[in-house]
């Protein structure tokens, strides 16, 4: 893997940070690329198989569906630096995914084919851990955003997403932040107004 030495050892760092040894890191080597996605390229398309799981060097993706009838984008999920990306629900059943994966911005990610993926978890315990934790991962974001629906305020719910993805105002569009949040783009503007002033 030529010229991502610094990627890879940002990589390293986020697994060891979950209990990953150096040496059953070493595993993966051969496996990693790096790719850049230019802004509006899609990282898995709609009724693709997700065969990947990315790490996010630097950048911003997002996961939303269209709506059939009328056309309207609903943005599900962001995923940002140092985060793993991936169409879960297609990438861990290997059926066509439901939804679109794209850029916001040029991006640089490290991924790895499932494939590789299933070739570390028969080798290691460490390896098949991790395997878990991107399951467990992709489950507690699909709680968490449901439950963020149903029990909390809009306010609430933008002030969890301030700390999980404090850099994505300055990259994404007002309008794909009131998605993801389920509001209409004035009520987010008071949101942020009213925070500013506590």
């Amino acid at each position: 893997m030529s010229d991502s030495t610094e990627e890879i050892a940002i990589l390293r760092n986020k697994l060891g940070s979950v209990g990953m040894k150096p040496e059953e890191f070493d595993l993966s080597l051969p496996y990693w690329k790096l790719k850049k996605y230019r802004k509006g390229e899609f990282y898995n398309e709609y009724k693709n198989v997700c065969k990947h799981l990315g790490f996010i060097i630097n950048g911003v993706f997002r996961i939303y569906r269209v709506n059939g009838e009328n056309g309207e984008e609903k943005n599900m999920l962001f995923f940002t630096n140092h985060q793993f990306v991936a169409s879960y629900k297609s990438f861990l059943s290997q059926t066509a995914c439901e939804y679109h994966t794209e850029a916001m911005v040029d991006s640089y990610i490290l991924y790895i084919h499932i494939d590789h993926l299933n070739e570390l978890y028969g080798k290691s315990h460490q390896w098949e851990r991790f395997g878990r934790i991107v399951a467990e991962t992709a489950f507690n974001e699909v709680m968490v955003n449901t439950e963020g629906f149903l029990f909390k305020t809009p306010e609430d719910r933008y002030r969890e997403m301030m700390v999980k993805h404090p850099a994505i105002f300055n990259s994404v569009p007002l309008y794909h932040i009131a998605s993801y949040l389920g509001i209409q783009g004035p009520s987010l503007s008071r949101i942020r107004k009213r925070m500013v002033g506590k």
